[in-house]
């Protein structure tokens, strides 16, 4: 649940809309936003059945969500620069087409290395698919209608998010036609061929700026960079630390540096020197690159528990999953109306209750072990749920507090970039762990991934105090 920018002006075309056609473009960009959310989950479920039908290992599991939010996140920037370049209705067209064609290709994929590649370019043309929407909706909506807007994308990206994971779990237990764990991608088919449809009759005409400087050479660099330091992880944590995997990770080091001399040198650089020195922007950059990464790889790590330790079937673990999602859409609602009142303090209550929610789960692991129920794990996976969702959204809009209004668009995509990198590296690191220990026992392998989920997330706490007070007035959570 990304960023949401800053009200800065008065529409531009919302004069020859009608409030109905508005209100359908709305829905247009809340099923793009639901797509990418529900293909950033279904692998949480699915991931197990799909390795235990076209092989893969540990290492396909990792890269199934990796794969999709690095390509997301590298090109997330990218794709909104390009959108203002040749204009957003053509991009939001050739990315919703290009991630239905993907979803194919990942439905129909007969072994792992396609599938990662299909999960990649998904996440590619997503990035240029998901950041129109937002340009559209605040060109074309009147400031008032706006602001319902925005305030409907978390609890509406919320429910998305459970239809993920239950959907894979149903569908892969249905098992329908005998396709197994494919109709999970399949379904994009259906929605995304409606969307198009939608999108070339509702979408205003626009040409775009020509004079939009897109700095390829820092997507480039900062592609090379995530690859290289993901690559190197998973490389080396499934198969030893060699000359490959340290190799990789070097390389990704080098180029982060480079990457951070192109934003300082560049003319029209990816994330603005100005920003990087607002100490509120960098420690919400901070602690939304952590907490955004330990939650995605919990959430990943729960589910492989259920499933590989609790042997709990696709449908099964799709319902033991579901009060993590009802516990993110009641803070969503709950901190619509939380947020600017509390501030940063509601980013720390959501801190608290993901703490205690691990917790209460560390603790029935560890008393309970393998002979634990879904129905015992509920309360202790629906306070983690309520702790994400009082987060999300919340710390980058606070991270926004206090920047200047020409830097919003930048800072906006900066932080939703790094949401999904940190998703990416989350899911990996975390699974990372979980595997390392696993020939220990489910029990071990979880106990150690819930302790180092805890340990990161303790670390946000200081950071907390740098974040400004408050959201500026007229940002929404979503």
């Amino acid at each position: 649940m990304s960023a949401t920018p800053a009200l800065t002006g008065p529409p531009t075309t919302a004069a020859a809309l009608s409030r109905t056609a508005l209100w359908l473009i709305l829905g247009l960009v809340l099923l793009a936003d639901a797509l990418d959310m529900i293909d950033a989950t279904v692998t949480n479920i699915a991931a197990p059945t799909i390795v235990g039908d076209i092989g893969g290992g540990e290492s396909l599991i990792k890269w199934l969500g990796s794969a999709y939010a690095l390509a997301m996140g590298v090109l997330l920037v990218v794709g909104g620069r390009l959108g203002d370049k040749y204009g957003q209705r053509r991009l939001f067209l050739i990315g919703m087409a290009g991630f239905t064609a993907a979803s194919a290709v990942a439905g129909l994929s007969p072994d792992p290395a396609l599938l990662v590649v299909a999960r990649a370019v998904q996440g590619a043309f997503g990035a240029l698919m998901i950041p129109q929407g937002m340009a559209i909706l605040t060109k074309t909506f009147p400031r008032d209608m706006l602001r319902k807007a925005f305030q409907l994308f978390g609890p509406l990206l919320g429910i998305a998010s459970v239809g993920g994971p239950v959907l894979a779990g149903f569908v892969i237990d249905a098992d329908f036609g005998g396709l197994s764990w494919r109709p999970v991608f399949l379904v994009n088919l259906v929605l995304g061929v409606l969307g198009l449809f939608a999108a070339t009759r509702l979408l205003p005409k626009d040409d775009g700026d020509h004079r939009t400087v897109v700095d390829g050479r820092g997507a480039g660099l900062l592609a090379v960079t995530m690859f290289g330091l993901m690559f190197g992880l998973i490389e080396g944590s499934t198969y030893g630390w060699g000359a490959l995997s340290l190799g990789s990770l070097a390389v990704g080091l080098v180029f982060l540096a480079l990457f951070a001399r192109r934003q300082r040198t560049a003319a029209s650089p990816l994330i603005k020197p100005s920003l990087l020195r607002n100490k509120g922007f960098t420690s919400g950059l901070f602690v939304g690159l952590l907490f955004f990464a330990v939650t995605s790889g919990l959430t990943y790590v729960i589910s492989l528990f259920l499933q590989q330790g609790l042997h709990a079937s696709p449908g099964d673990t799709a319902l033991g999953m579901l009060p993590l999602t009802l516990g993110i859409i009641v803070a969503a609602f709950a901190g619509m109306g939380l947020a600017a009142k509390l501030g940063r303090t509601l980013v720390l209550i959501g801190m608290l209750l993901t703490m205690a929610g691990a917790g209460w789960l560390l603790a029935l692991v560890l008393t309970s072990g393998l002979s634990v129920s879904l129905w015992a794990l509920a309360p202790a996976v629906f306070v983690t749920g309520l702790g994400m969702g009082a987060c999300f959204g919340t710390i980058f809009d606070i991270a926004l507090g206090d920047i200047d209004p020409d830097e919003a668009g930048s800072a906006s995509g900066s932080l939703t970039a790094v949401q999904q990198l940190a998703n990416g590296i989350g899911s990996a690191t975390v699974t990372t762990v979980y595997f390392h220990f696993l020939a220990d026992g489910s029990v071990h392998a979880m106990k150690i991934s819930l302790l180092v989920v805890l340990a990161i997330t303790a670390v946000c706490l200081p950071a907390l105090r740098l974040l400004p007070l408050k959201a500026q007035e007229g940002v929404g959570g979503h």
